[in-house]
């Protein structure tokens, strides 16, 4: 509420006017109970101004005393006192008298001013205990469903700001005990309760979503282990809900897009819920816009690759997949790959996501089927230039795609499997040409890399360093940025093509390793290493299967 409605608040006036303009004297009646705070008529005159200076003079004052009255123990003890006081005092008209609003209008103002005294507390993250041992907490968190959503809104705001992620880390002993008190009280679920009757249409209750968002961030940050906890307190259900609502793209949306993000990242127990949710089916409705058309700003632009890393995220669960197949999310990405939009970069990462392993199996057939082996070859032929401000690194693109084509020879089967060889025997065998100059341009890669931290590892030893197990993970997560990933997927085709039994693609891989002075033996070792460190997230099924795989391929190469 800002100072121009508190001085334009005259509750007995404005009832005697009501009364007399309306000859009603039940008007107050019509107000409902749980309405805004809003200004009534205005005074006029010298009347008007008088009343306006003076009782600005008054707010004036109490800033000036609350600027001069130092933040302290004592200060924030009797700050939360009359908070409590007030809001008792609030609760008991409206309990009183609910069909009167002037009679707790005024009880309303002053709970109001007081919630925004509070704010001052932010500033002392160490005296946070107060309001956990004075239970300020429980009260606050009461007051998130009061009938009056700007008492709500104010609540919200004031919670934004105690849980500020830099306020918090000032002081980390007074931000768990107030992060636990919050949690312990339900927050999310009562942020969102109190965010289902919010209209977005007002400015104010749209800027109150918006901070209800931030705290969720705000906490998720400081306690991640928050977010499979509060996705099951309606968070997901509502985020859905808001993404897909038929509202104009504002802040509020990409806020949502973010947050959910952020519930999926790393966390199978929101990836489950998400799918369980049809949420799979919201992204892509929501990414479908972006088919044929470019974002509109640099924000929508930003939600968009919100969503794709979300349903990215998603498809890191096996289930999801599944709903991805069936949702048509195949010939959503198939078709924003062949418009050449400032989608198809994304939409070639979430094709990857969608193939992987043996739940990608079915995509891999589905994706050949609806003639995706026209779109992913020409990626692999030409790396396409990156548009400007967008788009990924010619290095992820190349990775995305030897992905997606080393997916498809281990999940394929029958004609579909003899419809992706065929592609390497077309044109003269020009795609395995193109195969053999990424190998040698990512195997120089890997191989520059190799020899900084071969010498970075004699420097150590020199300084009597150990090169422990942790130390060595390091350095190969350091190749595999470095190109070495890419490296493994490019072998692994290579192998694959050259073990189908089909002679022409034997020949000329052997042909082309020959020429450039490449070597077998260089393309076995990268595989046997891969095979060695199959990723820790995977099941020990699917590595004993890899690694059989592998040795089988390895045996005929």
């Amino acid at each position: 509420m800002d100072v121009g409605e508190l001085l334009n608040y005259q509750p007995d006036r404005g009832t005697k006017r009501l009364q007399e303009e309306d000859g009603d004297e039940d008007a107050w009646k019509k107000h409902k109970s749980g309405a805004r705070i809003l200004p009534l008529a205005e005074l006029e005159g010298d009347e008007q101004d008088a009343e306006k200076d003076t009782i600005l003079e008054k707010l004036l004052d109490r800033e000036e005393d609350a600027e001069v009255e130092p933040v302290d123990e004592s200060s924030v003890k009797k700050m939360i006192l009359t908070f409590e006081k007030r809001s008792y005092k609030n609760q008991e008209l409206r309990i009183k008298f609910p069909d009167n609003p002037e009679k707790f209008m005024e009880a309303e103002l002053d709970l109001n001013d007081i919630l925004q005294e509070m704010h001052v507390i932010a500033t002392m993250p160490d005296l946070y205990h107060l309001l956990v041992e004075l239970n300020a907490i429980h009260s606050l968190l009461g007051l998130l469903s009061h009938e009056n959503s700007d008492i709500s809104i104010a609540i919200v705001d004031l919670l934004q700001e105690l849980t500020d992620i830099d306020t918090l880390h000032e002081s980390e002993e007074g931000a768990e005990v107030l992060i636990d008190a919050l949690l312990e009280g339900q927050i999310v679920a009562l942020l969102v309760q109190n965010m289902e009757r919010l209209d977005e249409q007002v400015k104010e209750e749209a800027d109150g979503v918006h901070n209800t968002l931030s705290i969720i961030e705000n906490i998720a940050e400081f306690k991640p282990g928050l977010c499979a906890e509060a996705a099951q307190q309606g968070l997901m259900q509502w985020l859905l809900k808001r993404l897909k609502a038929k509202l104009p793209f504002d802040s509020n949306k990409l806020y949502c897009s973010e947050i959910l993000a952020i519930l999926l990242q790393n966390n199978d127990v929101n990836r489950e819920l998400l799918g369980e949710l049809d949420g799979i089916d919201v992204l892509l409705q929501q990414l479908s816009v972006f088919k044929r058309h470019n974002p509109a700003t640099p924000e929508e632009q930003e939600m968009m690759e919100n969503l794709f890393d979300a349903l990215c995220s998603c498809l890191m669960l096996g289930a999801n997949r599944d709903r991805f197949l069936r949702g048509e999310g195949l010939q959503l990405m198939n078709l924003m790959l062949r418009e050449k939009k400032m989608s198809r970069a994304s939409a070639l990462k979430v094709l990857d996501h969608a193939m992987i392993g043996q739940e990608g199996s079915d995509n891999c057939h589905k994706f050949v089927d609806i003639l995706g082996l026209r779109t992913i070859f020409p990626l692999f032929m030409k790396t396409p230039k990156r548009m400007k401000k967008v788009g990924i690194s010619d290095k992820e693109h190349e990775e995305h795609v030897c992905s997606v084509i080393a997916s498809m020879l281990r999940n394929l089967k029958a004609q579909q499997r003899t419809r992706l060889l065929n592609k390497f025997t077309e044109n003269d065998c020009e795609k395995v040409d193109r195969l053999l100059e990424l190998h040698f341009k990512y195997l120089e890669a890997v191989q520059l890399a190799d020899k900084r931290i071969e010498g970075e590892k004699h420097d150590m030893v020199r300084r009597g360093e150990i090169l422990d197990d942790g130390m060595e993970d390091e350095f190969y997560i350091r190749r595999l940025d470095a190109g070495l990933f890419v490296l493994q997927q490019l072998c692994y085709i290579i192998v694959e093509i050259s073990s189908a039994g089909i002679p022409q693609l034997h020949q000329r891989v052997h042909q082309i390793l020959n020429m450039r002075g490449g070597s077998t033996k260089v393309v076995r070792h990268i595989l046997r290493e891969y095979a060695e460190n199959i990723g820790v997230d995977k099941t020990e099924d699917f590595k004993e299967n890899e690694r059989r795989r592998i040795m089988e391929l390895l045996e005929n190469f």
